[in-house]
């Protein structure tokens, strides 16, 4: 079992910037995989970013060059920087995390908004 507590959310203007984060407590040494997701009002969940142990780092397309995903050491906490926010990026937040093979699950947070205002 992992679980998940995301915090930093908030409403700010077009251009700022927020950072995200999501702090990891139980079986972190088991996570293989942790990402940020998103979702809009009447839209579906999207990946934002994830981080994969290993080092491997993708972005979803809407984001590049503007957010950043990263980690501590001990994969107890991942953070999202988002710089040059937009209206469009305004959606609940969510931490996600996986664990594959024999004891595979998938664990999210709670969420946290993020707005952004024209």
């Amino acid at each position: 079992q992992v679980q998940l507590v995301e915090s930093g959310g908030g409403l700010v203007q077009a251009g700022g910037s927020l950072r995200l984060s999501c702090a990891a407590s139980g079986n972190i040494f088991g996570i293989n995989i942790m990402a940020w997701y998103r979702q809009a009002p009447g839209k579906q969940r999207d990946l934002v970013a994830e981080i994969i142990r290993g080092g491997r780092i993708s972005y979803g397309d809407s984001v590049k060059g503007r957010f950043t995903i990263s980690r501590d050491n001990a994969w107890k906490t991942v953070y999202l920087q988002m710089n040059n926010l937009k209206p469009e990026d305004t959606a609940v937040y969510y931490c996600n995390a996986r664990i594959l093979g024999g004891t595979a699950g998938d664990y999210w947070g709670q969420g946290t908004q993020v707005t952004v205002s024209s």
